[in-house]
């Protein structure tokens, strides 16, 4: 396995040993903020200096190069100067191997073993801090018990299109759910977008090797591996989101799609039923309701309970939307869940006559 790495590693028996208290907000902890990018140069321009500026004590920024064929590594060089000064920035710049080729978790690997620090954020180069607090929101959820953070990763708003109202709907309902999840004890996911744990876990835990040949970003597999009740605490105050740039075109956030659908069947057990028995309740209940009203069957009493739900929905749904700073979807939450639901049988079907391609 080869690799051309501009780092210097630090041995693991140098990490500070912290004794954190369980209530104890630890602010003042040492972070690495871990960005891996291919071909991102442009979103690196505008989100690297508001990574920098995090209103944080003690943090390092790695910065993996993922064998991009654009200015990336430039990019990541010219702030080499500021990094000679303030020693915050590290770059790994991979290689790609023929065993490995456009696995995003190889990178991530190497990304990770060249931090100098025990507690790790993850975020990508398209995303930008919420506020100056972000690392200071995530940090203070780390404890003795909790040692993975799940984050927000939100998706700009752009006017007058249905993509994006699609795109940051699905985000918001996959959010309600895996925060629902882990507040209920059974954690089954987090995003890459905005996630933090301890580097012994990864280390512990054999980091991506049982998943590594899998053509998937590597975040939710992991938690999904590792994370339970005891474990896992979850970030959701305003300050702690970041927010990414969404696909501009439907084949684009299909591609996408197609990737993070085809990775939920290697969930555990227990997760792939209790994601597939809601997915199947949403298709059962407006398949019969569009069928009932369609043959006038006991109309009244089928208007009725479809009315009943989406007063139901409007509640819970505009309260998470509320907190998720999504409040603009809560009222078209019925018409966009009918649609995500035809979407997502279309790429369930797609993904059994094809493999999605990779990461990028």
């Amino acid at each position: 396995m080869t690799s051309s790495h501009k780092i210097v590693i630090i041995n693991e028996a140098s990490l500070e040993v912290l004794n954190l208290k369980a209530n104890k907000k630890p602010n003042n902890i040492a972070l690495s903020v871990i960005i891996c990018a291919k071909n991102e140069a442009e979103n690196l321009k505008k989100n690297l200096p508001k990574m920098i500026s995090q209103d944080y004590k003690d943090f390092e920024i790695v910065l993996i190069n993922d064998s991009s064929s654009d200015e990336t590594l430039e990019i990541f060089e010219s702030f080499e100067s500021f990094a000679k000064t303030h020693s915050l920035i590290t770059i790994v710049n991979v290689k790609s191997i023929e065993q490995f080729w456009g696995n995003k978790k190889y990178a991530l690997t190497l990304g990770i073993k060249a931090t100098k620090n025990e507690f790790l954020v993850f975020t990508d180069a398209d995303c930008e801090p919420s506020s100056q607090f972000w690392l200071e929101e995530l940090s203070s959820h780390f404890s003795n018990q909790k040692s993975i953070i799940l984050g927000f990763g939100a998706y700009k708003k752009v006017k007058y299109s249905f993509l994006n109202m699609l795109i940051r709907f699905e985000t918001l309902m996959t959010a309600v759910q895996y925060f629902s999840y882990a507040k209920a004890g059974i954690p089954y996911m987090g995003v890459g977008r905005n996630l933090a744990y301890r580097k012994e876990l990864f280390f512990n835990n054999g980091g991506f090797k049982k998943h590594i040949l899998i053509k998937s970003e590597g975040d939710d597999l992991f938690i999904n591996e590792i994370a339970n009740a005891k474990n896992t605490s979850v970030c959701i105050s305003k300050n702690s989101f970041t927010i990414s740039e969404p696909k501009r075109s439907f084949k684009d956030w299909t591609t996408q799609k197609r990737i993070h659908i085809s990775t939920s069947k290697h969930y555990k057990p227990l997760h792939k039923f209790l994601l597939g028995l809601f997915y199947i309740s949403q298709l059962m209940f407006w398949g019969f309701a569009f069928v009932l009203l369609s043959v006038f069957f006991q109309w009244e009493i089928v208007l009725g309970i479809l009315c009943f739900r989406i007063l139901l929905q409007w509640v819970v749904v505009g309260k998470s939307a509320y907190k998720l700073e999504s409040r603009d979807l809560a009222f078209a939450a019925p018409f966009l869940e009918v649609f995500l639901i035809s979407f997502q049988l279309i790429i369930f079907s797609a993904n059994l006559i094809s493999k999605p391609k990779h990461w990028k």
